[in-house]
């Protein structure tokens, strides 16, 4: 009995909990790049995430944008789940829930790497636009992804709302991932929608 008792005191030191902050997985950019929905295409962005990730102490984890192109859809990049914030708080546990109407992104659980909450609508900026480029299953919103995440100019990129607001009180106002188009492809025009350039960033493992 006592060698059992010593071998579970041993465990216990030597086997510490996950903290929050380990466990996160998933975050909303604390910034853009800096030229609009111009990512440097997906490279650029998924390079993005995992840099604001190492600033935070979690570059181990291998990240992805979750960003729509034609090469890809934003769902078959971010891996299969579950996803924590910063916080600890369970965003998804799978594709399925999170492509569901009952996923845990809200303005209070999309923060960003650093663990701040994004502005919304009735804040002043309004930053409540995420790029998406995707249509609500995180497949390709064709023609609404400003060139594959390369331009600057002219276009649209399709956008969704983290705080799950919008104009109305319709699916599309509520939907984290797709609920319209942007005015361009500027960060002006970003602006100028109701957005800053910002993106959703999952860690695939």
């Amino acid at each position: 009995m006592r060698t059992f008792a010593i071998c579970l005191l041993v465990m216990s030191v030597s086997t510490p909990s996950l903290s929050a902050e380990d466990s996160m997985s998933f975050f909303i950019t604390s910034s853009g790049p800096g030229q609009g929905a111009d990512l440097g295409g997906l490279e650029g962005a998924d390079a993005h995430c995992q840099q604001l990730a190492a600033s935070a102490g979690m570059g181990g984890k291998t990240w992805r944008a979750y960003l729509s192109s034609s090469r890809e859809n934003a769902r078959d990049r971010i891996g299969k789940g579950p996803w924590h914030n910063i916080k600890g708080v369970m965003i998804a546990s799978d594709l399925a829930g999170l492509h569901s109407d009952i996923n845990g992104i809200n303005k209070e659980t999309g923060l960003t790497e650093q663990g701040g909450m994004v502005n919304g609508r009735g804040d002043s900026p309004n930053m409540h636009d995420i790029l998406t480029g995707s249509n609500p299953d995180g497949t390709l919103n064709e023609g609404k992804t400003c060139n594959d995440w390369s331009s600057s100019g002219d276009g649209t990129a399709f956008v969704g709302h983290h705080d799950r607001i919008g104009l109305r009180d319709d699916a599309p106002s509520r939907s984290w991932n797709a609920s319209h188009g942007s005015r361009g492809c500027g960060l002006d025009a970003l602006k100028a929608t109701g957005g800053n350039g910002l993106f959703y960033c999952f860690a695939v493992n």
